[in-house]
């Protein structure tokens, strides 16, 4: 009898337990989750879009304006809610999105363009790996521009190496870092003011003569969200950031032209990369792979949806987007940078920080 029982449990005992496994997979809910679709996991969803600045600027607008539409094309149709996260230039909101917030796929953020170049130089304060955030997409590549208000003596770059004017920033981005690279490279004299929460409140502080200009914002952005300033010539744009021209502004230099020699070129080059990261979309890290496909192919029906390019249109924002998959290499090739670049950018970039201690 002993004999036959053994033999029994030495036959069924494998499947018995193969069996208690696969029960106990199906009730844990990482294995449910896993075996939902997409459709399945976002149906009757919310998620949530954090917005590293302060509402009205350009970040916020291409944010909310691809929020709106993004939702219809993601399988399932989840609500995507726009929230504020402002602070130290948006790092809050990257960094909420890095650590705290789902990594599920029912988060999403924008944050300056800036970081990964922040993170390439070893600049202090980035707790996260931007090369690990799933990037979604980008609706703007647009240069950048550097202006100041039509009532400053400052008008041209020329003026700026002879006239110490001040100049606001919100933070260790590029709002900070263009100023500080003309002053060391190009011999302008900004004073940089950093601690301004988002670009409407430099906006107003040009305005009421608190500054002379402002550090940072694309091209685009001005267009949107001061079309009136463009049209009625109320700002000077003193040099523009990319690699090559806007053609709204073919007698703006770029920054690059500004370079006297090979070292500072190099590192001008490198300053000169996060135009193409623009306003971007992205998620957390370990998100599941088959959900980070299917937001990046929601945004690239929404830059489509005939909707969506009409109310861009109505709200004077420019379209020129590029792909998850292509900025998540635009990222990684920044954060790549040879060090020799990254040096010398990283010594006149710490600067900032120096003197604003």
């Amino acid at each position: 009898m002993t004999m036959v029982h053994s033999d029994m449990i030495r036959r069924f005992a494998p499947r018995a337990l193969a069996a208690l496994a696969l029960g106990a997979a199906a009730l844990s809910p990482q294995a449910a989750s896993a075996q939902q679709s997409v459709e399945d996991f976002y149906k009757g969803k919310s998620i949530d879009l954090y917005i590293g600045f302060t509402v009205g600027g350009g970040y916020d607008l291409y944010a909310r304006l691809v929020g709106k539409y993004m939702g219809d094309h993601i399988p399932g149709k989840p609500r995507i809610v726009a929230r504020n996260m402002t602070g130290a230039g948006s790092r809050i909101a990257a960094g909420y999105v890095y650590s705290v917030a789902p990594k599920d796929g029912t988060a999403l953020a924008t944050a300056d363009q800036s970081i990964p170049l922040e993170q390439a130089t070893g600049e202090s304060g980035i707790n996260f790996d931007s090369a690990k955030f799933n990037w979604i997409g980008n609706p703007i590549v647009d240069n950048n521009v550097v202006v100041t208000w039509h009532t400053s003596p400052v008008k041209t770059i020329e003026d700026a190496r002879k006239t110490e004017v001040a100049l606001g920033a919100t933070g260790f981005n590029t709002s900070s870092q263009y100023p500080q690279v003309l002053n060391s490279m190009a011999g302008t004299k900004f004073k940089i003011i950093l601690g301004y929460p988002g670009g409407n409140e430099i906006n107003l502080a040009m305005e009421n003569g608190e500054v002379a200009g402002r550090g940072s914002n694309s091209w685009a952005s001005w267009k949107a969200s001061r079309p009136d300033w463009v049209r009625d010539k109320k700002l000077n744009v003193l040099a523009q950031i990319g690699l090559t021209k806007s053609p709204d502004l073919p007698n703006v230099p770029l920054l690059i032209d500004l370079a006297t020699n090979d070292e500072d070129l190099a590192a001008m080059r490198l300053v000169s990369a996060p135009p193409n990261v623009g306003r971007p979309i992205f998620t957390s890290p370990g998100v599941p792979p088959e959900r980070v496909a299917a937001l990046r192919r929601a945004f690239d029906a929404t830059v489509k949806d005939p909707a969506f390019l009409e109310e861009a249109k109505k709200l004077n924002l420019d379209i020129a987007p590029i792909s998850g998959e292509e900025l998540q290499k635009v990222v990684a090739d920044i954060i790549a940078t040879p060090q020799r670049a990254t040096k010398r950018l990283a010594a006149v970039l710490a600067l900032i920080q120096r003197d604003n201690k």
